[in-house]
């Protein structure tokens, strides 16, 4: 079990701490408690399945903003080779809380662009805690053009709790920056895969996320706003954030059902950061797989394809 547990797996942690106690006592006293030992770990197991297998809405926000899952960074270093990262927006500075670079997925080049959270204070200070600016918006425009130019697919990795809402932002145009985004990227003409990794927060979030398939990890969330937020507006009272959670919708599964994504990706049991070498290597399946399927498509297909899916979003009545 990694570090920060969760209220809702603090009976897994205790009994995971029971194990490890009985194991070193076994080891110091030279006694063979092996059937003890076997018995706990079926137990725990069991109540791993129970615990992880019946999740809320609100735990599995919880799990999206573990500060252990991995980020857009560890998931290009695990899963991509040659990554050349590219900087700034050419109007007003290099926005760290978007990375975008040249890599290789395999033998395929691709062009990645995603939201990057800080492990540490420092690092949160520098990548603003994964809230992009206007020139991050800017920035990830300008590399998915350049893309386009070279005919390289793209690879959008979103995990950001909504874009930063400063005075300074605002008064550089966040709003139009995300907007220009998403009226361009609907007519970038290379095929767009974009993975919900943890927290999909927001225009935030869609500001690099029109593409033409959309995919969630399982313990991740999409919404047009955040629990805390939703239960702030609608009762005045942050403590209703899970059930803020449950009327949103954002779940991956939600998600899916509702037709707003293409794909729900599984993770270990417990969320990504319990295993991040199988998360990624699940991810890099996925990805290598839609992008192959998207490469066999028509250019103009894609588009009208890309433009549709957004289009029959929602219900009018």
């Amino acid at each position: 079990m990694n570090g920060h547990g969760l209220d809702f797996e603090k009976p897994v942690i205790e009994l995971e701490k029971k194990i490890q106690e009985l194991r070193s006592f076994i080891s110091e006293k030279k006694i063979d408690l092996s059937s003890e030992v076997r018995h706990l770990e079926e137990k725990l197991e069991s109540l791993k399945k129970d615990t992880y297998g019946n999740l809320t809405p609100w735990q599995r926000v919880q799990i999206a903003r573990h500060p252990k899952r991995p980020y857009t960074l560890d998931y290009i270093a695990m899963i991509m080779s040659d990554f050349i990262e590219l900087h700034g927006d050419r109007s007003f500075a290099d926005d760290k809380a978007m990375i975008a670079g040249f890599a290789r997925l395999d033998n395929q080049k691709v062009m990645v662009i995603g939201h990057q959270k800080g492990r540490d204070t420092k690092e949160n200070l520098k990548r603003n805690f994964g809230c992009a600016h206007p020139e991050g918006y800017r920035k990830a425009l300008r590399f998915m053009q350049m893309a386009e130019k070279f005919d390289i697919p793209i690879a959008v990795f979103i995990d950001t709790p909504g874009a930063y809402p400063g005075i300074g932002a605002e008064e550089r145009g966040q709003a139009h920056a995300i907007a220009l985004n998403l009226r361009e990227m609907i007519g970038i003409a290379v095929p767009i895969v974009a993975i919900v990794i943890g927290e999909g927060g927001s225009g935030g979030a869609l500001g690099i996320g029109v593409a033409d398939k959309v995919c969630v990890l399982e313990n991740a969330y999409y919404s047009v706003i955040s629990p805390e937020g939703c239960a702030a507006i609608l009762w005045k009272d942050g403590s209703r954030s899970p059930d803020a959670a449950e009327v949103l919708k954002l779940t991956a599964q939600d998600l899916l059902r509702m037709g707003i994504i293409d794909e729900v990706i599984p993770e270990p049991l417990g969320g990504a950061h319990h295993d991040p070498q199988q998360m990624a290597l699940t991810v890099k399946e996925v990805l290598a797989r839609q992008l192959k399927a998207l490469r066999a498509t028509e250019k103009k297909e894609l588009l009208r394809l890309r433009y549709k899916k957004f289009r029959d979003m929602g219900v009018v009545q």
